[in-house]
């Protein structure tokens, strides 16, 4: 019955983990973690600098938005490889069978949608209140994500269990400042004595998020 069938040594390398292979995999994830970063850290630095980018430049508005639309766009595309068009790999096997993956595009699809409504907002479009409490919420949410995130890097190797300890606790610094973010984001959208300091809070955790995001290493 099993005439013709190679079975594999018990020795056999697996295909996803021959060194080349988890190196390939290592630098896409800093990579993408480090353009990720550094669009949310220009988004902050375009809202520190809003007043004086907005008198000189009316589309300055939009930029902060368009950061977020850009880097949902790319986690949304380019955030798994092994998935088509780049690789044999449906998506919808991906979704389903690789909970990384799903937590990636989950959160491609959370930028885009604050990206949308942010620049509605920004062309005066969208003046809903409920409109304003989207980031806050999207940012909480995507925050608790942060603290389940699994993520299959560092799963390898005679030192795996420190590189996991690190990549949770880097993770972790993220969802720490992702809640600050949607905490001051939504004091910012309310009418109080603090509003100002928060409107100011906000962006500089962005640009702490961003730059976070631009350190990280596996």
């Amino acid at each position: 019955m099993h005439a013709g069938m190679s079975m594999p040594a018990s020795n056999a390398v697996v295909p996803d983990a021959t060194p080349e292979k988890l190196l390939a995999d290592k630098h896409e994830s800093e990579f993408n973690h480090h353009l990720a970063g550094l669009l949310v850290l220009v988004a902050g630095l375009f809202l520190l600098a809003d007043g004086s980018i907005r008198e000189r430049w009316l589309v300055g508005r939009y930029l902060w938005p368009l950061c977020f639309l850009l880097s949902g766009v790319f986690i949304l595309i380019f955030s798994d490889t092994e998935l088509w068009p780049f690789a044999s790999q449906s998506w919808y096997f991906g979704l389903t069978h690789h909970m990384e993956v799903l937590q990636h595009k989950t959160f491609a699809v959370m930028l885009l949608i604050v990206s949308v409504i942010e620049l509605r907002r920004a062309r005066g479009t969208l003046t809903a209140k409920w409109s304003g409490w989207v980031f806050p919420a999207v940012a909480l949410t995507g925050s608790v994500m942060l603290l389940f995130h699994d993520h299959r890097g560092g799963m390898h190797g005679p030192n795996h269990m420190e590189l996991m300890q690190r990549i949770q606790s880097e993770h972790l610094s993220f969802a720490v400042t992702g809640f600050g973010i949607a905490v001051s984001k939504g004091l910012s959208e309310t009418p109080i004595t603090w509003r100002p300091f928060f409107q100011r809070l906000f962006p500089t955790l962005l640009v702490v998020l961003g730059a976070l995001l631009l350190v990280y290493v596996e």
